[in-house]
């Protein structure tokens, strides 16, 4: 781990794992610190807005334990995307096989990002772990089921991206009018069941 200061009252830990990076996350939660911003991303941490000694020590013994995870979202999905024939090609197995893997285990969101309630999900089956397409789309449909490198989502809205979709679901990741606009947080478990319709 690797410590750097941030402005004048933050830190940026950077890691070796996103492991390690959860674990650092839930360490600063369950420390009591009241931070300004506490952003996990792939590898880093920043904290910002705390006593900078405070956030490195409980840093410093964070260790491996990330703690109990957050509440369970299930995602209905019809893996009927654009990229799922590509993917089974990818993957050497067939499209039935490609949604029966993607669905056959919960994903933990390990940071969000890109855009509002866009979670990057860790968990996603080696089989299943694909580049990103050579050429990025300029729409993807809000809904849209992806999975690009070592990771899923789910596009909380239309936007560019260049994940290969394999499917697509209603449920509302983003509402700005909601008391919690973002549905997916950090630590949240995130279970897909395919649906037909």
């Amino acid at each position: 781990m690797k410590l750097l200061p941030y402005g004048t009252d933050g830190v940026l830990a950077e890691f070796d794992s996103i492991e390690q990076v959860r674990a650092a996350h839930r360490a600063v939660l369950d420390s009591g610190i009241e931070a300004s911003e506490l952003v996990p991303a792939a590898r880093t941490l920043l904290v910002t807005g705390a006593e900078p000694e405070r956030v490195r020590s409980v840093l410093a013994g964070a260790g491996t334990h990330v703690g109990e995870p957050g509440k369970l979202v299930r995602v209905p999905v019809r893996y009927t995307g654009p990229d799922i024939e590509l993917v089974a090609e990818t993957a050497g197995c067939t499209l039935a096989e490609v949604a029966e893997l993607h669905a056959s285990v919960d994903y933990t969101v390990a940071f969000c990002g890109f855009s509002p309630g866009f979670g990057y999900l860790t968990g996603l089956p080696a089989a299943l772990h694909q580049p990103r397409l050579p050429s990025p789309r300029t729409s993807v449909p809000t809904g849209s089921v992806a999975i690009a490198g070592e990771f899923s989502a789910i596009y909380p809205r239309s936007s560019p991206g260049g994940w290969r979709l394999l499917g697509a679901t209603d449920v509302v990741l983003f509402d700005p009018r909601a008391a919690e606009p973002a549905l997916l947080r950090p630590g949240d478990l995130v279970r897909f069941e395919p649906c037909a319709d």
